[in-house]
C-alpha cells in the first residue's frame, strides 16, 4: 500500500487533500503543527491507515521519524498562510516556510520518493490585461509570497540537481467547507460567516480587486492529479477556473440583500494584487483536470457548511 506524507494535512485544503487521498485506498501520514489547522479537521476521517503527527515541518527529528516509517509519496502543503502575518514576523513565516520546505525536499530525496509543492498565486507580479500563465513574471509583494517562491526554486532545484521527481502546483484562491471563517481564513469563508451572523461585510480598499475562486473538492482533486502524474514531473502548474470576480461583487452575491456591505481600509495595501485570474489550459493539457463547481453552488455549499457548524456548537 502506498505511503503518502501529507505536510499541512490538518489545514483547510490539506484536510481535503487527505480525505481524497484515502478515498484512493492510501496509507496518509499527516504531519502538521496546527498553527492554522486543526484535528477537529480530520476528526471525521477515522481510518486505520490515517497517522496523525503533531509537529513542525522544520522538526528534524519528527521528519525522520516519519520518513523512516516509509514514505513513497510527498505531498508538502504545510506553511504559514497569512500575509499580515509574514509581514508583522517575516522570520517567523521564513523559517517553516523555506528551512522546512528544505528539510522535507532533502529526505523525500534519501527516501526517492516523489516531492509536490504547493506553491501560490500570489508570487506573481500584476498582470491586467490577460490571465496569468506559469510563464508570466513573478514579483512576490509580501514575504509570505517571497517564501513560497523560496519553496518553488529549491523543488525546482531538486529536480534538476538530482534527477529527483517534482512537481511545482499554484493553486489560485481556494475557499469552501472547513475553511477558517475569520481573520485566518479566506474571503468566501469570512464573507459567508458575516452573512450567517447577520453582520455586515468588510471589503477591503475599493473592492474592485478580482479573484478567480477555486472551490477546495476541485482543488484536492487537481493536486492528487498532479501528485502522481508521470507527465506533471518538473512542472509547474496553475490551478483555477479561468473567470474572476470583484470582491465587492463577490460581497454582493454572498449578501443577496440579507446583510450590507460596506467598503473598509485596506490592512495591506502593499501586497494587494489587483487582478489575478488563472490560466489553467497547462493544467487541462498535461492532467486532463478542470474545475468543475459553479461559484454559486460553491458558496452554497461554503455557507451551508457553516450554518450547520455554528448549528452544532450552539
Amino acid at each position: 500500500m502506498t505511503t503518502v506524507l501529507v505536510t499541512g494535512g490538518g489545514g483547510f485544503i490539506g484536510r481535503w487533500v487527505v480525505k481524497a487521498l484515502l478515498d484512493e485506498g492510501r496509507r496518509v501520514v499527516v504531519l502538521d503543527d496546527f498553527s492554522n489547522g486543526s484535528l477537529e479537521n480530520l476528526a471525521e476521517l477515522d481510518d486505520a491507515r490515517l497517522d496523525v503527527v503533531e509537529g513542525s515541518i522544520d522538526d528534524e527529528s519528527a521528519l525522520d521519524s516519519i520518513f523512516a516509517g516509509g514514505v513513497d509519496l510527498c505531498v508538502h502543503l504545510a506553511a504559514r498562510v497569512n500575509v499580515q502575518h509574514s509581514i508583522d514576523d517575516p522570520v517567523g513565516t521564513y523559517r517553516p516556510d523555506v528551512v522546512g520546505t528544505l528539510l522535507t525536499l532533502e529526505r523525500s530525496r534519501v527516501a526517492g520518493a516523489p516531492f509536490l509543492f504547493m506553491s501560490s498565486c500570489m508570487v506573481y507580479a500584476p498582470a491586467l490585461d490577460a490571465p496569468l500563465d506559469e510563464d508570466d513574471p513573478v514579483r512576490p509583494a509580501s514575504p509570505y509570497a517571497a517564501s513560497k517562491l523560496a519553496g518553488e526554486q529549491l523543488t525546482i532545484a531538486y529536480g534538476l540537481a538530482y534527477d529527483h521527481p517534482v512537481t511545482v502546483v499554484r493553486p489560485f484562491n481556494t475557499y469552501g467547507p472547513f475553511q477558517r471563517a475569520d481573520g485566518e481564513g479566506g474571503v468566501v469563508a469570512i464573507f459567508c460567516g458575516r452573512a450567517l451572523a447577520g453582520e455586515t461585510i468588510d471589503v477591503f480598499g475599493e473592492g474592485s480587486q478580482t479573484r478567480d475562486l477555486l472551490y477546495v473538492a476541485d482543488c484536492a482533486d487537481f493536486v492528487l492529479r498532479a501528485a502522481v502524474s508521470e507527465s506533471a514531473r518538473g512542472e509547474l502548474l496553475n490551478a483555477g477556473t479561468g473567470r474572476d470576480i470583484e470582491i465587492r461583487e463577490l460581497a454582493a452575491l454572498v449578501a443577496a440583500g440579507r446583510v450590507e456591505w460596506r467598503t473598509t481600509r485596506h490592512p495591506h495595501p502593499q501586497a494587494e494584487i489587483r487582478r489575478l485570474v488563472c490560466d489553467p489550459t497547462k493544467a487541462e493539457r498535461l492532467l486532463g483536470w478542470r474545475a468543475r463547481t459553479s461559484l454559486e453552488d460553491g458558496i452554497a455549499a461554503t455557507g451551508a457548511w457553516l450554518a450547520a457548524r455554528r448549528a452544532a456548537v450552539r
